[in-house]
């Protein structure tokens, strides 16, 4: 199974963008956040734009495993 680059649902703070590059580089996601923090300083903004349109771009961490069908969720009802 290929590794995807996509929003964490899971480690997120704000959007889950900086949680999902953290996974997808087998890094901290401190470490992450901190740099786009500091970055987004220095960078006049720039950070803090691309961090804009990778949360418009990437995936959800589960957005590929979302799709059942109406009689799975019939099935799998508990009443």
């Amino acid at each position: 199974m290929s590794k995807k680059l996509t929003k964490s649902r899971s480690d997120r703070k704000l959007a889950g963008v900086c949680g999902g590059l953290a996974a997808y580089f087998n890094i901290d996601a401190t470490i992450v956040r901190l740099i786009f923090a500091i970055g987004a300083l220095f960078s006049f903004g720039t950070l803090l734009l691309i961090y804009i349109v990778l949360y418009f771009v990437l995936p959800d961490e589960t957005a590929g495993n979302t799709y059942r069908s109406s009689t799975e969720d019939e099935a799998n009802k508990s009443w």
